[in-house]
């Protein structure tokens, strides 16, 4: 109220000096007291439109919503100015700081790997963060006030929408058919909707890898099962000769180890899927371990492969286990000696890389795998053809484990093959898991032996091999 008293001894002041300035001007004319009252008047007239023009400056500028300069402050407009754009700086802070919270909270669900679309009461779209327009094919700021079953209009979607129950989620494929979404729709505020979705493609996929893998691995224990229980019945209810009786023995034994290495590839795949990644301070020898799989290739081989060992691993070291990584290069030579027709070369070697890293590669000379089929060999149980790796004893589990060896040493396998050329599997290794005192050979080159006639055909790779040793 300091304002108050100011205005009063204005107003005050004004009166009294109009009516001072008419009295001396109206005794010239004989009318001191009419003079000094119209005085009076016009000084009074004169501070009310003086106060009127301060007071019509303050209404622009509240018009102007507080953009154009603030007008003068004094007197009670002064004051009323003063107070007004001060309520106005306040306002504005908090309405930026309501802007930033916003914008913070926004950004927090355009960072969900979930979508989140804001519908109003009339199924209109008000907001959805960019995963949701990914998974229903919108624009977020073309499609805004669009109704949703306008632009979204699979069935099952918008009867989940305008249907009473949203408890349960629902499941349909997006707009290009390449994504499963599973959408939930929550009603909030008035008549408004929340709709959450999610993308389960990949859970779903590997959802059903689980289950045809329990499917394959329960037909690949039935078959031998089957075929136990039924010499076993046979010994049980026929008299059989001891020529009978020792092969009906055998085969028994020969389905017997087919499930302990189906067992034992099982076991190995879990324990590589649940241990964790190989160490990076522990050194192998690639020479030495080189020379442990020639070995064993020979042994399987029977002198009926030329196996060479190429490169120059000695002194090369890899970082990891030594086990796995046995294994891997195991199952890579298994596969091609059990493949390779007999004569037919085949050739490990070892390689530095341009890059410093390392590589282990396996190479026969067989008919080849075609190119449709090489990218699902890693898949487990899976086979190029079924007959002949059941008649070689492959379990269809050998390059699941090679790939997973290879990716937990932080490589990858590579697969090359022509039908007629024979193929290449390498093992690359990154250069922090290779060190070596050897120079980087240029290339693989398969070594043939003069001696050995060139097979007229190629292995066909088991596409999941097993080693005979290890894994």
């Amino acid at each position: 109220m300091g304002w108050l008293l100011p205005r009063l001894l204005a107003g005050l002041l004004a009166l009294l000096t109009g009516a001072l300035a008419g009295y001396l001007l109206g005794e010239s004319a004989h009318v001191p007291l009419v003079a000094g009252l119209v005085g009076a008047c016009a000084a009074v007239a004169t501070l009310v439109v003086a106060d009127t023009l301060r007071g019509l400056k303050l209404m622009q500028w509240l018009a102007s919503a507080g953009r154009s300069a603030v007008p003068a402050k004094i007197g009670v407009w002064g004051e009323v100015a003063y107070r007004v754009e001060r309520l106005l700086r306040q306002s504005e802070a908090q309405t930026r700081q309501e802007r930033d919270r916003l914008q913070r909270f926004l950004s927090a669900i355009e960072a969900s790997p979930n979508g989140v679309l804001l519908l109003d009461a009339n199924e209109q779209i008000e907001w959805c963060n960019g995963v949701a327009a990914e998974h229903f094919g919108l624009d977020p700021q073309r499609d805004r006030l669009q109704r949703i079953t306008n632009l979204v209009r699979t069935p099952v979607f918008v009867r989940h929408l305008q249907g009473g129950d949203h408890d349960t989620p629902v499941s349909f494929h997006g707009p290009d058919g390449s994504v499963l979404l599973t959408v939930l729709v929550r009603d909030y505020g008035e008549g408004r909707r929340l709709v959450l979705t999610q993308d389960i493609t990949e859970r779903e996929r590997a959802e059903e890898m689980r289950r045809h893998f329990v499917a394959n691995v329960s037909h690949e224990i039935r078959t031998p099962l089957t075929v136990l229980a039924g010499f076993i019945e046979t010994l049980d209810s026929l008299p059989l000769t001891e020529p009978e009786r020792r092969r009906v023995l055998g085969l028994m034994g020969q389905q017997t180890r087919r499930m302990q290495d189906l067992v034992s590839d099982l076991l190995a795949l879990a324990k590589l899927e649940g241990s964790p990644r190989p160490p990076t301070d522990r050194w192998v020898e690639v020479g030495p371990l080189l020379e442990r799989v020639l070995g064993d290739a020979r042994t399987l081989s029977r002198d009926r492969h030329p196996i060479a060992l190429e490169g120059e691993p000695r002194g090369a070291q890899i970082a990891g286990d030594e086990t796995e990584l046995h294994s891997a290069v195991a199952n890579l030579v298994t596969n091609a000696v059990r493949y390779t027709p007999d004569g037919g070369a085949i050739a490990i070697a070892w390689r530095r890389l341009p890059d410093g890293g390392g590589e282990l590669a396996v190479r026969d000379a067989g008919i080849g795998i075609a190119r449709e089929h090489i990218p699902r060999l890693t898949e487990r149980f899976y086979r190029v053809d079924l007959s002949r790796a059941r008649d070689t004893g492959g379990t269809g589990l050998g390059l699941s484990i090679v790939k997973h060896v290879i990716q937990r040493h932080g490589g990858e396998l590579e697969i090359e093959s022509q039908p007629g050329r024979g193929s290449t599997f390498r093992l690359r290794l990154p250069p922090q898991r290779v060190r070596a005192a050897g120079p980087m050979a240029p290339s693989l080159r398969l070594v043939r032996r003069e001696d050995t006639p060139p097979s007229a055909g190629g292995p066909e790779p088991d596409p999941a091999p097993r080693s005979a040793h290890g894994h």
